[in-house]
């Protein structure tokens, strides 16, 4: 029996994306008084597309974007704009829960020069559908570079319907792709299903990157591509391959470190483990804490187990 996955359902997710495959949501470096480290954050997206990545999200959750200053956001936008020099996609996460000001925020990011901007669904305030389909609108229409649609009602409390995404994909021709976290899969399959030519559907969990590819999806928005962006990418490519074998392979023995990332709030793990293999970041932004002692021996052994 043929247990490749099928990944010709849709023909949209066979479209050549606009930012490749494997995107990682990079951590934002801090110095020790927790200011923004700008050429340590220029060192470092140099290094994820070095490893492998083909796209680069700056100040999203795992970027610690709550706790950024809007001029910090800015400043760490060009730095990295100037650093990659375009050797592969910047995005600027640019939304919020207010809409006027997620609107001024992506005219700032297309003005210096991003490649793209991706949004979350508005949070705190619960919008009804009808206020996340206006919401998107609304940015999507300001700019006339390619909008990330971001879905994590985990984060949000409000989870974006497929029919709303779909509207958004076929109303607004520069919404090319959804982040989707809500693990919600007949969710999900709506959504490969249904996506105009050119819409691609992005796994926004590292543990869920196989059966979102497998159902059709592009690829994955990682996390622990900034910690093993080689082996993310070997999932992502194997699964694009219809390689399923070598994909299970390399996730069976990257999974561990996948949980074990968010043992506790995201990025407080990640940038341990970042220190541990050598790329020291920083620490985070209160309220977000660093990793305890015993966290980091727990993630120690873990990183061990899978070869870092």
């Amino acid at each position: 029996m043929n247990t490749a996955p099928d990944t010709s359902r849709n023909t949209a997710q066979n479209a050549a994306p606009a930012f490749g495959r494997l995107i990682t949501a990079m951590v934002t470096p801090f110095a020790a008084d927790r200011s923004l480290d700008l050429k340590r954050a220029q060192e470092l997206a140099c290094d994820l597309v070095r490893r492998g990545n083909d796209a680069l999200i700056l100040s999203g959750s795992t970027g610690e974007s709550s706790t950024l200053t809007h001029d910090e956001k800015l400043k760490l936008f060009q730095a990295v704009l100037d650093a990659v020099a375009g050797a592969a996609p910047v995005i600027a996460n640019v939304g919020d829960y207010c809409t006027a000001s997620s609107v001024a925020f992506a005219k700032e990011a297309e003005q210096l020069g991003a490649d793209g901007i991706m949004a979350v669904v508005p949070y705190y305030n619960k919008p009804p559908q009808e206020g996340i389909y206006q919401h998107f609108k609304a940015i999507a229409e300001a700019i006339s570079i390619p909008v990330i649609l971001y879905n994590i009602p985990g984060r949000c409390v409000i989870n974006m319907e497929a029919a709303t995404t779909l509207r958004l994909a076929n109303d607004c021709g520069n919404i090319r792709a959804v982040k989707e976290a809500s693990g919600n899969f007949e969710q999900i399959g709506e959504i490969v299903r249904g996506a105009p030519e050119g819409f691609t559907v992005y796994s926004g969990d590292d543990q869920a990157t196989i059966p979102l590819m497998a159902m059709g999806g592009y690829g994955l928005i990682a996390t622990a591509g900034n910690v093993v962006p080689e082996g993310m990418r070997e999932i992502v490519y194997a699964m694009a391959a219809g390689d399923f074998g070598q994909a299970l392979s390399c996730h069976s023995k990257l999974q561990p470190l996948m949980k074990a990332l968010f043992a506790t709030s995201n990025p407080i793990l990640v940038k341990a483990a970042m220190s541990m293999a050598g790329f020291d970041v920083g620490g985070v932004r209160l309220p977000l804490i660093d990793a305890t002692e015993p966290q980091k021996q727990k993630l120690r052994a873990v990183m061990d187990a899978v070869g870092l």
